[in-house]
C-alpha cells in the first residue's frame, strides 16, 4: 500500500503503486477535518480568514492556519496579503482547487442522500 508521509510521496511509493496513486494523492491533499469545509466555503467566492473562521466557528486559530497553510502547500488555495493595517488577507481557491469542486460535490451530495439514514442495530 502506498504510504503518505507529510511531504507527499517517494518516487519508489508512486511506481510501485501507479493504480493507487491518484486516489491516496487526492486523500493526502483533502485530509484534515475541515479542508473539505474550507474548499466548498470558497467555491463561490474568495474569503477574508475572519469569515473562515466565523464560518468552522469551532476550529481553534492554530487549526485553521494550519489547514490553510497546508491548502496553500498543495496547491488549492491562494493567500493574497494587502499591506494595510489591521492587514487584509484574502483566501481564493486556484485553479487546482477547483479541480476538486466536483469531488466535494459528489461528497455534498452521498451525504444528503446517505447522511440522515438510521443506522442499522444488530441485536
Amino acid at each position: 500500500m502506498v504510504k503518505i508521509c507529510n511531504y507527499g510521496f517517494d518516487e519508489e511509493a508512486i511506481e510501485d503503486n501507479r493504480d493507487v496513486y491518484g486516489i491516496a494523492y487526492t486523500q493526502n491533499i483533502l485530509s484534515g477535518r475541515y479542508k473539505n469545509l474550507i474548499i466548498w466555503y470558497l467555491k463561490e467566492k474568495d474569503r477574508r480568514y475572519s469569515h473562515i473562521k466565523k464560518f468552522l466557528e469551532n476550529i481553534s486559530q492554530g487549526s485553521l492556519t494550519k489547514q490553510l497553510r497546508e491548502l496553500e502547500y498543495d496547491g488549492i488555495i491562494s493567500r493574497t496579503v494587502y499591506p494595510e493595517v489591521p492587514p487584509k488577507v484574502i483566501y481564493a481557491l486556484t485553479e487546482k482547487g477547483t479541480d476538486l469542486l466536483p469531488i466535494i460535490d459528489m461528497m455534498e451530495t452521498f451525504g444528503k442522500y446517505h447522511g440522515e439514514q438510521p443506522k442499522n442495530n444488530k441485536e
